[in-house]
């Protein structure tokens, strides 16, 4: 059983949600990130979704496009980032990481090295964001040969079809992206939202995460209530964006913005 599957499996039979905080790493320096990933686990974190930066995050709104920005001028890159994981793993063994990207830094590496080194260091899942299902095949033999979940994106106007394709790829989680445009948005409709849950469950048992929109404690527990875990983002990394000249302050910092955020699901249930 993977890290996040057994993760999640046992949240849920706690009758709790999960919460996915995202991060780019190395951002606002690479000597930071392995500080604030231990941080969000203190205030309630669950699973962690770490970014690989990429000079064109196409699906990301200017907040995280400006993180990536600030990573990739310190030189961070992927396997500065699987180190970042080994070091996180020195002292946590528990708390899954998947790492969030684009394709491009994959292919520069080669799939197949890129897998062996990720699950070398820890690394529990990959959301590969550029990656559409129908060229999946070519590219999930070599993660999944290394244990390492593949976790794909689902939108508001993903068809029937297209769900039904991506639940037969994808394993650990399911990411919804409960809102159209990038993230960072702001105009969240739960009940949009948990209708086009209910559609979801129709094809899978995975466990449905929900992103995008999500900035606070009521929208967590709003989402919390319709959805296994919420991921929030954007405005983890808007507090970095913010407190950047002080990275000695970021870990509290960023517990102080998570920790409402785990308090209001655990209540909302």
């Amino acid at each position: 059983m993977s890290r996040i599957k057994d993760t999640l499996e046992r949240i849920r039979s706690q009758g709790r949600k999960a919460l996915i905080p995202y991060i780019t790493a190395g951002d606002p320096q690479p000597d930071v990130t392995v500080g604030l990933m231990h941080a969000l686990v203190k205030a309630g974190a669950d699973v962690i979704e770490l970014g690989v930066p990429f000079s064109d995050p196409m699906a990301d709104g200017p907040v995280i496009q400006l993180a990536c920005e600030r990573a990739l001028k310190h030189g961070t890159g992927l396997w500065d980032i699987i180190d970042m994981v080994a070091e996180f793993r020195k002292t946590d063994g528990e708390t899954p990481v998947v790492l969030m990207g684009y394709l491009n830094p994959i292919e520069m590496r080669g799939v197949a090295a890129f897998a062996e080194r990720a699950a070398r260091a820890g690394v529990d899942g990959v959301l590969i964001v550029d990656l559409a299902v129908e060229e999946a095949d070519e590219y999930l033999p070599a993660l999944r040969s290394q244990g390492l979940d593949c976790i794909f994106l689902l939108a508001p106007t993903s068809p029937a079809e297209r769900i039904e394709a991506v639940a037969r790829q994808a394993s650990g989680y399911l990411y919804y992206v409960s809102l159209k445009g990038v993230t960072g948005a702001v105009s969240l409709d739960v009940a949009s939202v948990a209708e086009k849950l209910q559609e979801i469950r129709r094809f899978t048992k995975l466990p449905l995460a929900v992103g995008f929109g999500i900035r606070d404690a009521a929208s967590a527990r709003a989402v919390g209530a319709v959805a296994d875990a919420v991921i929030v983002g954007s405005a983890l990394v808007a507090e970095i964006e913010k407190h950047q000249n002080e990275p000695s302050t970021l870990p509290g910092r960023l517990a102080e913005k998570l920790a409402p955020l785990r308090e209001a699901l655990d209540k909302g249930n």
